[in-house]
């Protein structure tokens, strides 16, 4: 049965996805809860910063690590904060069923978009990723749907089959390693039918750029906002040895969050945010703080920063 779409061409959430699109952590009180106050002050400080996307329950806000009612709050803190300022993103993912569920909470809450995690499953079939993301997408016709891609195998064929059925599949946040890869699935996929994001944010966006790419993700900018939108100014311009600048001023940071399978994504981020003093560098397992020499280093590299 073919589901019936409302009359839209949904313009506004295409265009939000070509900037920078942060993703927030989540701060962590002393007792272990969502810190509420610290949430708040961090989401104000992107917005102040010129960020104007903001996605709640992304990997970096450790989405696989919090409750329900944890990604419950956390999406409401985010759309009230982000209310007149920003277009808000959330992250939905787990089964069909919990996916459907906080995708409908995220549109009467007042988000506009969707982010669908790559489902963790380990046996994905590529007709049963489109049935999945099919299944979300139909829940919340109003809302933009962005399917996060971060399997190889998968084709741009069955991105263009998910993009026929559901209208509102608008973007996607591709988190493949390979930008000539990225390339051919973009254009098997449909180069101007969807909004491409560089999922792997600010080290990968000059390569994805050149490919294709208008925005990128990015959890550095929960740290120093400036600086992935010095990027997207030059990646917009056309100047990558400008976006190369930025792209070396920020390489070791990248690194370090890059390090061991991306096991410190998170942390690192936590850890310049602590040495900002804008919130505990807390984080749930599996995540785990740094040892103190790598602490050091961070450090190091925010004090360079002059925050």
């Amino acid at each position: 049965m073919t589901a019936t779409y409302p009359t839209r061409t949904y313009q506004a959430q295409r265009a939000a996805l070509a900037d920078v699109v942060a993703i927030p952590v989540t701060p962590f009180a002393e007792d272990g809860t969502v810190d509420r106050d610290a949430h708040r002050i961090l989401l104000r400080r992107l917005l102040d910063g010129g960020v104007r996307v903001l996605t709640a329950n992304g990997n970096t806000g450790e989405f696989y690590a919090l409750t329900p009612g944890e990604r419950r709050t956390v999406t409401e803190l985010t759309v009230e904060e982000g209310a007149g300022r920003a277009t808000v993103v959330v992250g939905v993912g787990h089964d069909v069923s919990t996916a459907v569920a906080a995708a409908r909470h995220a549109r009467d809450a007042g988000a506009q978009m969707v982010m669908v995690h790559q489902p963790v499953h380990p046996y994905v079939s590529e007709a049963g990723w489109v049935d999945y993301h099919r299944a979300v997408a139909e829940a919340v016709p109003d809302l933009g749907v962005v399917p996060y891609v971060r399997n190889a195998r998968l084709t741009g064929a069955r991105l263009a089959e998910l993009g026929q059925a559901c209208p509102n599949v608008v973007g996607v946040k591709y988190a493949v390693p390979d930008a000539a890869h990225f390339a051919a699935f973009a254009r098997d996929a449909g180069l101007d039918r969807f909004v491409w994001v560089a999922g792997l944010a600010e080290p990968y966006a000059p390569s994805y750029f050149s490919a294709g790419a208008t925005g990128f993700t990015s959890g550095l900018v929960n740290v120093a906002p400036s600086l992935p939108l010095d990027m997207l100014r030059a990646l917009r311009a056309g100047d990558y040895p400008a976006a190369m600048r930025v792209w070396e001023r920020i390489r070791r940071f990248e690194e370090l969050r890059a390090a061991h399978g991306s096991a410190n994504n998170v942390t690192v981020v936590k850890e310049a945010l602590a040495c900002l003093g804008l919130c505990r560098r807390d984080v749930r397992v599996p995540s785990k703080v740094l040892p103190p020499a790598e602490r050091a280093e961070v450090a190091a590299i925010v004090a360079g920063w002059s925050i």
